[in-house]
C-alpha cells in the first residue's frame, strides 16, 4: 500500500507543479487542476494511513505527519482561492517545500522494505 501512496503522490505532485507556475506567475490557478491535486493528495493521505494504521513503520508514520502539514497548507491555498485572492508564493513554497519532504520520506520507508 506504501507503493500505490506513492504513485498517488507522484501523480499529485505533477498537479502541483502546473499550479505553482500559475502562482509563480501571479495567476490564479485552474479549479480544475486545484480539485484534481486536492483529490490525489487527499487519495495519498488516505492510503499511507492505512499503511500506518496497519504498521509500515516509523518512516511512513513520520511521512504522514509531514504530509498532513502540507495538506494543512493546501487548505489555506484552497480558502485563498475561494475568497478570490492570489495565492502567497511563500506559502506555496512551504507547502511544496512539506510535501516534497514528505513524499522523500515515504521513498525512503519504500526503498528500505
Amino acid at each position: 500500500m506504501l507503493t500505490y501512496a506513492l504513485l498517488v503522490f507522484f501523480v499529485a505532485a505533477l498537479g502541483g507543479l502546473v499550479l505553482a507556475s500559475f502562482v509563480l506567475r501571479g495567476r490564479f490557478t485552474p479549479w480544475a487542476v486545484s480539485l484534481l491535486h486536492a483529490l490525489l493528495g487527499a487519495s495519498g493521505l488516505i492510503l499511507l494511513l492505512l499503511a500506518v494504521l496497519q504498521g509500515a513503520g516509523t518512516r511512513a508514520t513520520v511521512a504522514l505527519c509531514v504530509l498532513v502539514v502540507a495538506a494543512l497548507g493546501g487548505f489555506y491555498l484552497a480558502s485563498l482561492h475561494l475568497n478570490r485572492k492570489l495565492a502567497v508564493r511563500k506559502v506555496v513554497l512551504a507547502h511544496a517545500g512539506a510535501a516534497v519532504t514528505g513524499v522523500l520520506i515515504l521513498l525512503s520507508a519504500v526503498l528500505a522494505r
